[in-house]
């Protein structure tokens, strides 16, 4: 597949350049809440439309996270970003860790937000049929994100995210990223990484818990760190937005010199 310009957009002016990456059920916008509050003075935000998703919904891909790294690195590459840090959610988490093992020199921190881990994540069949039904059925997207925000939150919320879920991605680009990030395992080629990385679960999302990241994570990167938020489940860009963001510049910052 020829390289491909990711549509993005980029916030802040600071000298700490930082990739942002959304999950498998939101483009771009899936960050919007942080939007207003990030500090655009330390640090330059560019956000991406992976393929399939936002602005590059019609673009035709092989939706795997190794292309969704190839593209970023073209992308970084366009912008002469020599070096950046990376903040991935969810299948992004799995996204960004591709680019580290793609580009190891090149990435200064890592960041994943209820990140798929390199190896993958196995489900039982009947949760492979949910998340498989998710890209034609609306429903199976709302079950999904009902469940890993712990069942708590307002159904207003949850029709919000299903309809931006459903208006800004492809059925199709939605259903091949499934096999890549739920599947694929490419735990030797980031095992034993020396680049910080923070991995930050919600304490309300059953699938991603701290526990697994420290059972997968940590035994990737030699200085990984799990953060739990206690209020937050597997969204927590709109759940808690102020608190993901002191905690995900905080790892950041401390990298200043790194």
């Amino acid at each position: 597949m020829a390289p491909f310009l990711l549509p993005h957009s980029l916030h802040g002016s600071g000298p700490h350049r930082v990739i942002a990456v959304h999950g498998w059920l939101a483009d771009r916008a899936d960050y919007a809440a942080t939007l207003p509050d990030l500090d655009r003075q330390s640090f330059s935000y560019l956000f991406v439309d992976l393929r399939g998703y936002g602005e590059a919904r019609d673009a035709p891909g092989a939706y795997t996270t190794a292309e969704g790294a190839a593209d970023i690195l073209t992308l970084a590459d366009r912008l002469g970003w020599d070096s950046f840090s990376l903040i991935g959610h969810s299948m992004g988490g799995a996204v960004v860790q591709r680019v580290l093992a793609a580009a190891p020199h090149r990435v200064r921190r890592l960041v994943g937000i209820s990140p798929v881990p390199a190896s993958g994540l196995k489900m039982p069949p009947e949760q492979w049929e949910l998340f498989a039904s998710a890209a034609e059925k609306p429903e199976s997207r709302r079950v999904i994100i009902d469940t890993t925000t712990g069942s708590v939150r307002p159904a207003a919320w949850l029709e919000r995210m299903v309809d931006r879920s459903v208006a800004r991605s492809d059925p199709l680009a939605f259903r091949a990223w499934l096999d890549s990030w739920a599947g694929e395992d490419f735990t030797a080629e980031v095992a034993g990484s020396e680049t910080p990385a923070l991995a930050v679960t919600g304490a309300l999302d059953p699938a991603v818990s701290a526990d697994f990241m420290r059972q997968t994570w940590l035994r990737c990167y030699v200085r990984g760190e799990v953060v739990e938020l206690a209020c937050a489940g597997h969204h927590a860009m709109d759940e808690t937005p102020l608190q993901l963001i002191r905690t995900v510049e905080d790892f950041l910052r401390a990298g200043v010199h790194s």
